[in-house]
């Protein structure tokens, strides 16, 4: 009898090991796939940044256009052409 709980213990043990095991490369492999996300991201936000700027100098571009037209629309005498 006490082979055979010394045997089962064995079992445990060695099953508990292996799930331990298991439970750390999963939880490897979880890390190293948000790390991955979090660098796409990062690439996106960067991409993103990069355009925002140059759409911001077209806007401010087109509202300078805007400001000009407004300014010669205004002006009822004619002095600014």
């Amino acid at each position: 009898m006490r082979n055979l709980a010394v045997v089962v213990g064995g079992l445990l043990l060695v099953g508990g090991f292996a799930l331990v095991v298991v439970a750390d490369q999963e939880r490897t492999s979880a890390l190293a796939a948000v790390r991955a996300e979090i660098d796409r991201v990062e690439q996106q936000l960067d991409a993103s940044h990069g355009e925002n700027l140059e759409l911001a100098e077209k806007l401010t571009a087109l509202r300078s256009q805007i400001a000009e037209q407004d300014a010669k629309l205004a002006d009822t005498t004619g002095f600014l052409k």
